[in-house]
């Protein structure tokens, strides 16, 4: 027999959807048809715990922590192989980052997603320095996320290190104040 906790419709969020419709391409929620092609074409739809047809659905009937809390937002590759193939042309890559954006600002990223980790970090470098130092994002997301296999990390860090690819010292962009205020404009609009 199926373990399924039964859901009251009064404990849904009725306005999820508008507030998805708000975000930064939420709006094309509106067009899916739940044929499929993204679920199907999704590379990590396997080891999602909601494919994005499925998402879109649970969207649509106000299931909100049910899809901020799902990993499926960080698992998302943003490889494009749904947006590409979908009969409708929507952005559902989009969509996904608009999904992270909000989980994150409501706190609904679990601190041991690591995706989330690493994507809250790669923002404060970025906002930091203007750029990514992918020194200082291993070693952030190692401390954070992987402590305990730190070690692990070592062979391919000294690979990386030894070809150039981890510079000790960050390098800042020309200009940077400006970049920050592009990004603040964003972050104001509900972007990052």
């Amino acid at each position: 027999m199926l373990d399924k906790e039964v859901v009251y419709e009064a404990t849904l969020d009725h306005d999820f959807l508008d507030e998805i419709y708000s975000l930064p391409g939420g709006q094309e929620i509106k067009k899916c048809i739940q044929c499929g092609t993204c679920s199907g074409s999704c590379p990590q739809g396997a080891v999602m715990d909601h494919a994005p047809r499925k998402i879109f659905s649970l969207i649509r009937a106000g299931f909100r922590n049910e899809v901020l809390e799902s990993n499926t937002i960080w698992l998302c590759s943003s490889c494009y192989s749904c947006s590409v193939r979908c009969p409708k042309e929507i952005k559902i890559t989009d969509v996904m980052y608009a999904l992270k954006r909000l989980a994150i600002k409501e706190g609904k990223a679990k601190r041991g997603r690591k995706a989330s980790i690493l994507s809250k970090n790669f923002v404060r470098l970025v906002n930091k320095y203007g750029r990514n130092h992918e020194t200082e994002l291993m070693t952030r997301y190692i401390v954070q996320a992987e402590l305990f296999n730190a070690l692990n990390f070592v062979p391919q860090g000294m690979k990386l290190f030894t070809n150039g690819r981890l510079p000790l010292f960050p390098h800042k962009i020309k200009n940077i104040e400006q970049l920050r205020k592009i990004l603040k404009k964003v972050d104001e609009l509900g972007g990052i």
